[in-house]
């Protein structure tokens, strides 16, 4: 006669068949998990505005659609963006081109060296902000003048190339950190400051400041076309990952595209990635830096993710002046154009302003 099952021996039946059921589970899930190629990430800069290109394609699936795991983290400027990228820290990184020239001609012989794939801010954004009330409103103006910036600054890294494009004389130089860049403007400490103009301008008018009282001359407009910030892959990542990486820019070409359709719903995914932000500032942010840096008449004329040759030459030539790099700047061993995703797909800047 067969004895009945007791209550122990079926509880540990029921724990063992559970058991079973999750290491199939987590089997069947192991394959899909594994297609997965996992990407770092590393901003330029904390979470504001710009960072909308990189978080919407994050949080619409657009990375995971390309069968990428890929995780954002705020950044503390280019330099470090390009160094993190270097050391393996993070596979890919967003940073000024400036930055990356620099680490590439002074570290010649360094491993894993971070190389542009793919341009997002055509044109960059460094200017020069005054008061009008002082009288200082054109290049000229600069001469004897007291400018004031943080010492890794791109406008005052590249100020010697706006400095000689416009026949400025010498001018003397103020460092501080950045927060107290644009107090010692408004209290007179200094007569001008260089920064990204939808940095500055916006941090200016929240220290009481209103926009008709600045006067902003943008490097671009002033005979300066430097590049600005690029998506960049370390070496080593870019061999060993090269699907990924053109995936990678598949994803974020569809998310910036799906940014300039709807600023307003993209600073709302930055909001909830950082809920301290300021939406409105934020949205006034990411438009500034769309039609200053983005959208430009530049942009348009290279195509969106692409650089010219020549120009590309040109400013591997001046930031090498500029910055008094150890070496000359290949800018072949700074940009490579071949993981972007076809012309057709790439046509997505929005219609001109009139």
């Amino acid at each position: 006669m067969t004895k009945p099952i007791t209550r122990a021996p079926l509880r540990l039946l029921r724990r063992t068949l559970l058991a079973a059921a999750l290491a199939t589970g987590l089997a069947a899930a192991g394959p899909a998990t594994a297609q997965e190629t996992a990407v770092k990430f590393q901003l330029d800069w904390r979470f504001e505005g710009p960072s909308a290109f990189f978080l919407l394609p994050a949080a619409q699936g657009l990375f995971k659609a390309e069968k990428l795991d890929v995780t954002i983290d705020a950044g503390n400027g280019s330099g470090n963006a390009v160094n993190r990228v270097a050391s393996g820290t993070y596979d890919m990184g967003f940073a000024d081109l400036a930055a990356l020239m620099e680490f590439h001609a002074n570290n010649p012989t360094a491993p894993n060296k971070p190389v542009a794939v793919m341009m997002v801010y055509n044109n960059t954004p460094a200017a020069v902000f005054s008061l009008k009330k002082t009288g200082i409103t054109k290049p000229a103006d600069l001469a004897g003048k007291k400018l004031g910036a943080p010492v890794f600054d791109a406008g005052r890294r590249g100020f010697p190339i706006f400095q000689k494009a416009n026949g400025i004389g010498a001018v003397t130089w103020i460092s501080m950190d950045p927060p107290l860049r644009e107090t010692m403007l408004v209290k007179g400490d200094v007569d001008a400051i260089t920064g990204f103009y939808f940095t500055s301008l916006l941090n200016l008018e929240a220290r009481g400041v209103k926009a008709e009282d600045v006067a902003v001359q943008l490097y671009p407009q002033h005979g300066v076309k430097l590049y600005g910030n690029a998506i960049i892959v370390g070496e080593d990542f870019l061999k060993k990952h090269p699907e990924a990486v053109k995936g990678f820019l598949r994803a974020f070409t569809k998310g910036a595209k799906a940014v300039f359709a709807d600023p307003k719903a993209a600073i709302g995914i930055v909001k909830a990635r950082d809920g301290l932000v300021n939406a409105e500032l934020e949205e006034r942010r990411l438009r500034l830096a769309i039609d200053s840096a983005i959208a430009t008449p530049d942009a348009r004329s290279e195509g969106f993710g692409a650089v010219a040759g020549p120009r590309l030459a040109l400013m591997a030539s001046q930031v090498a002046d500029a910055y008094a790099t150890k070496g000359r700047i290949n800018p072949d061993a700074v940009w490579n154009g071949s993981f972007l995703p076809a012309k057709a797909d790439l046509n997505i800047l929005p219609a001109a302003k009139k």
